[in-house]
């Protein structure tokens, strides 16, 4: 948690930005994972965290902007509480530490939550939180889910959107485990090691170092699945494993990154090939992102650069533009280039990515490829993003479009067909926008040449 300060500005500036009306942050709840005193490791809901700093179930926060109040919800440990779970600071004390002054019982929020005021929340994930606004307000849940405020989720999107000092400090805390998760998984990418060993061993660095894996790993030779949480697989020679995985700091912010490594780490020339062309659309895309360009127009060079490095190769053809005009590359890439990242790892996607990664000047595009890409618009300073470039070889894909002759005038579906069994290559890495351009959040890179990876497998 921050110093009080930090909150107390933080509230001030959102209470500015809407002029009137009541907001109501909701904090979550304990989830019970199979019945109600077995739950699942707690995790605060972000947008709270980000304007109150407490990280403990069961509160609530109200800011009347009409008569400049501001209040805490929650109720007091009772003996039981205290015997199970020990003895906490009282709700008075938290609130101390978040500057808020009032603390009430959570049954007074009803009273008052003024319904004939305009209320502004944001748009609820969790059904706990949707069944305690739909009580409050007296709406149905789908009409809660529907009439959530979008002054207030544009307004909590323009502040979280630009990271502060203290922000960084902690992105780049949770980039140190990250990276030690990495050479760790590099290390242990041997013949015979069991997939599940190795994002065991991570996801315990993330833990023992921080608050949590900031997602669920993703660690597996079957790369061509993106999001493949399947660790049933035992490492063979010839294979790539894809390990894509980051973890949260104690203060929940995130680190996100992808590496692909040779088990054994020995490349083939296939390997190295298709490795060395993902590596340049990393590279190129993070020299190219600076204050001003559109991350839209940073997506559509990447494409560029794996079109023309597949086609190198003999599996893609024709000319560069007409093929990115009808999203040929897509085949090879078919999600987009990279996301913000913050308290979430996926910064703030629960308030509706079209208004985090998008706005009035740039829209989202609908054909496939370009529209999996979550963040678009033009970048400032303060900005932080993944860049996670790739290149998959996803047989069920590759037979529809074959089938189909979807964009069959850009692939070689001969030459593609004898990567079927190669998997899948992503290399990622996170950048903070500054005024003169960009750089890594957490400064020291982790291997990413081919002989850099290479030298951390043998080393």
């Amino acid at each position: 948690m921050f110093k009080k300060e930090v909150y107390i500005k933080r509230r001030a500036e959102l209470k500015k930005s809407l002029g009137s009306g009541i907001v109501l942050l909701l904090g979550n709840g304990e989830a019970p994972v199979n019945y109600f005193d077995n739950t699942y490791s707690f995790r605060q809901d972000s947008s709270f965290i980000y304007y109150v700093g407490l990280n403990s179930p069961d509160l609530a926060y109200m800011l009347d902007i009409d008569n400049d109040k501001e209040y805490l919800f929650g109720n007091e440990l009772t003996i039981d509480d205290i015997i199970w779970m020990g003895n906490l600071p009282s709700l008075k004390e938290r609130a101390e530490k978040a500057g808020i002054v009032t603390v009430l019982p959570l049954s007074d929020m009803i009273t008052l939550t003024d319904k004939k005021r305009k209320i502004h929340y944001l748009k609820p994930y969790r059904y706990r939180n949707q069944i305690i606004l739909s009580e409050l307000l007296g709406k149905n849940i789908p009409s809660i889910k529907e009439n959530f405020s979008v002054e207030l989720t544009k307004a909590v999107i323009k502040m979280r959107l630009i990271k502060s000092d203290e922000e960084l400090i902690e992105l780049k805390k949770a980039g140190e485990i990250g990276y030690a998760m990495h050479i760790t998984a590099m290390k242990m990418c041997q013949p015979g090691v069991k997939e599940q060993e190795i994002a065991g061993m991570i996801e315990g660095l993330a833990i023992s170092q921080g608050n949590r894996v900031s997602f669920a790993t993703i660690l597996s030779m079957n790369g061509q699945t993106l999001h493949n949480h399947d660790h049933s697989g035992i490492l063979e020679t010839g294979r790539l494993m894809l390990c894509d995985a980051g973890a949260e700091s104690n203060s929940c912010y995130a680190s996100d990154f992808t590496r692909t490594t040779a088990v054994g780490g020995t490349y083939s020339e296939k390997q190295k090939n298709i490795h060395n062309i993902v590596l340049q659309a990393l590279n190129e895309s993070i020299s190219s992102a600076k204050p001003g360009v559109t991350y839209k127009s940073i997506h559509r060079n990447a494409y560029k650069i794996i079109f023309e490095g597949l086609r190198s190769l003999g599996i893609m053809k024709g000319d560069t533009e007409d093929a990115l005009n009808v999203g040929a590359p897509a085949l090879f890439m078919p999600h987009g280039l990279g996301h913000a990242m913050g308290l979430d790892v996926h910064d703030m996607e629960d308030l509706g990515e079209t208004y985090v990664g998008y706005d009035d000047e740039i829209q989202r595009d609908t054909m496939f490829g370009y529209r999996s890409l979550r963040f678009g618009k033009r970048l400032e300073p303060g900005h932080v993003l993944t860049v996670e470039p790739g290149i998959y070889f996803v047989p069920q894909l590759m037979e529809k479009w074959e089938k189909e002759k979807i964009n069959a005038d850009f692939i070689n579906f001969n030459e593609a067909r004898k990567y079927l069994n190669f998997g899948g290559i992503r290399l990622e890495d996170d950048i903070l926008i500054t005024k003169e351009g960009c750089r890594l959040v957490y400064e020291k890179r982790l291997p990413v040449t081919v002989e850099e990876i290479e030298k951390a497998v043998k080393d």
